[in-house]
């Protein structure tokens, strides 16, 4: 009999997928996993029944979340990744070799552990980067204790149940900003606007308290459903979300990167957002 794994995030929608081989189902001690293998998108993770993570896609996600904000910024040495137990967003930064630092904040040990064994591809090494530091932390505690700063930050989350609630709020955003370097870079993941408007709508709103700049961008990815993944911006740098396609594509070359979604046409491309979603950012 076909067992498919169900994800009703977005009240009145169900979507399913067959697992043709179930890996892993069992709670780590803060959420609900489950690993299973897909026809079409390979690997799968789901967290409390949400999609997290496909081997076939994942791409789009991590390099949208890491080299947007890293070739904006131009000059970063120091990055900070809340969540990000996969590894994927940890990989993709430490591409950047300009990058001192990278220090990713995971609340579950379980998350690095498992997706370690079942999704070796993905964190590719990044766990052993002399460069990488793992600190098993609540990322709100952690913004808001540091003594450390950081040029850019980037929230690599779940969506706001369960213990990635605590990532939307107004307090952890001000804690963002009070690790931030000057002109330094905040950037979120904020959800499929058409299904989830309100969380980019509350998050926005949130930035514009505390920066000179707040902003979103879109990529599409096909697993999460409902239209493009928004991801929230904010600095102080009113410069940096307007870099022309030339000087990022400097910036992409003399970095030496190699992607399958991300470039420095997309880069530009990602700002011009719809009017709905402009409408969400605005209300």
């Amino acid at each position: 009999m076909d067992e498919w794994v169900e994800e009703t995030l977005h009240p009145g929608v169900r979507f399913g997928l067959k697992a043709e081989r179930i890996v892993f189902d069992s709670r780590t001690d803060h959420q609900h996993l489950v690993i299973f293998e897909h026809g079409r998108f390979g690997t799968v993770m789901t967290l409390d029944g949400v999609v997290q993570l496909t081997t076939a896609d994942e791409f789009v996600y991590h390099e949208m979340i890491t080299h947007l904000p890293l070739l904006a910024h131009g000059r970063a040495e120091n990055v900070l990744i809340i969540g990000g137990g996969d590894g994927g967003a940890l990989r993709e930064t430490l591409k950047h070799r300009a990058l001192q630092k990278v220090t990713l904040c995971e609340i579950d040990r379980g998350v690095i552990d498992l997706c370690s064994e079942y999704f070796p591809k993905v964190s590719d090494g990044a766990f052993d980067d002399p460069r990488a530091e793992i600190v098993i932390a609540d990322g709100t505690k952690f913004v808001a204790e540091t003594d450390r700063r950081f040029d850019v930050i980037i929230v690599d989350s779940t969506d706001p149940i369960g213990p990635g609630a605590v990532l939307f709020t107004p307090e952890f955003y001000a804690g963002c900003k009070r690790c931030l370097t000057d002109g330094g870079i905040l950037v979120t993941q904020n959800g499929v606007p058409f299904m989830q408007g309100p969380e980019l709508t509350g998050s926005v709103k949130a930035f514009r308290r505390l920066f000179r700049d707040a902003s979103a961008y879109l990529a599409s990815t096909p697993t999460y459903i409902g239209g493009p993944m928004s991801y929230g911006w904010a600095t102080d740098n009113l410069a940096l979300r307007r870099l022309s396609r030339d000087v990022i594509a400097t910036r992409y070359q003399e970095a030496g990167l190699n992607t399958l979604y991300y470039n420095p046409e997309v880069h530009t491309a990602a700002f011009a957002l719809p009017g709905y979603v402009r409408d969400l950012i605005d209300a």
